[in-house]
């Protein structure tokens, strides 16, 4: 059942699902929470108390928001859990790695470690020579730039697909449930605002942060021409020896849709180190 929290006047969608120590997921721009639905059962039968986010300006949350940044996302999550009670491991994907970020270095107390799903942390510049040299790269480059400055939703479509490099099996209906909702008054600006949100606030909260971290990148994310040196940088800036990069071969800039055993065969040492299941 969705549960809705209240924050300052605008409403964060939510579900909650199964017991035991708490693990919240938060999506990328664009999605909804139904990003994580091969993901959240495998959590759930493993002991843990799943709260699965609808971030502001997406899914079932409401729009008219003052800002999307990742700084203000971060404060919904921490909001989300203090709500229903922590110490919790965030996962997020894509600029929600990035809200993870900041999440933990401004609520130590809180989250117990980040799960960072193909992470928007550092802050990026698009490289002329690195357009000419990776396809990919440049394919993935023009359809968020068309996306950002047009608003077109066609063109974050052809985005996605090829940040799928491989389909999920229920693909088409998925697709159908993206334009459906992104169609909506209001939903495309809220992707827009993301995209030009503070581009430097969670690279800036690296080195403030206390607990583990693991960085997960699909080898073929179109959004870097080397997503595991972009991996690499970002544990380079964190504390020594707080952070660990794994990098699924084959898999785009969603691997928890498009690889989600891989994700969950990852994610569960991490959460078992790091959230007490007695």
């Amino acid at each position: 059942m969705t549960e809705h929290l209240n924050i300052a006047g605008n409403t964060l969608a939510y579900d909650v699902t199964g017991e035991g120590p708490l693990v919240v997921l938060a999506h990328g721009m664009g999605d909804s929470r139904h990003s994580y639905r091969f993901m959240v059962p495998a959590l759930v039968a493993a002991g843990y108390r799943v709260a699965n986010v609808d971030i502001r300006g997406c899914g079932d949350s409401s729009l008219g928001w003052d800002g999307y940044s990742r700084t203000d996302i971060a404060g919904d999550l921490v909001a989300v859990v203090r709500h229903l009670g922590g110490p919790a491991v965030i996962i997020g994907q894509s600029i929600s790695g990035g809200a993870a970020t900041i999440a933990a270095a401004t609520a130590p107390e809180l989250i117990t470690g980040t799960i960072e799903l193909a992470p928007f942390t550092r802050q990026q510049s698009v490289s002329l020579g690195a357009l000419f040299r990776s396809k990919r790269y440049r394919a993935g480059t023009t359809q968020l730039g068309l996306t950002l400055v047009l608003g077109s939703l066609s063109a974050w479509k052809k985005y996605l697909t090829l940040a799928y490099p491989t389909k999920p099996a229920d693909w088409d209906s998925e697709m159908a449930r993206i334009d459906a909702k992104m169609i909506e008054p209001g939903r495309m600006k809220a992707l827009q605002a993301m995209c030009k949100a503070n581009p430097a606030d969670a690279g800036e909260q690296l080195p403030n942060v206390t607990c583990p971290v693991l960085v997960i990148q699909g080898s073929l994310d179109p959004d870097w021409v080397d997503p595991r040196a972009e991996g690499e940088k970002i544990l380079a800036d964190l504390p020594t020896g707080l952070g660990e990069l794994a990098v699924i071969e084959g898999a785009g800039h969603y691997p928890h849709a498009q690889n989600p055993d891989e994700v969950v065969a990852l994610a569960l040492p991490f959460l078992a180190k790091n959230l007490s299941l007695a």
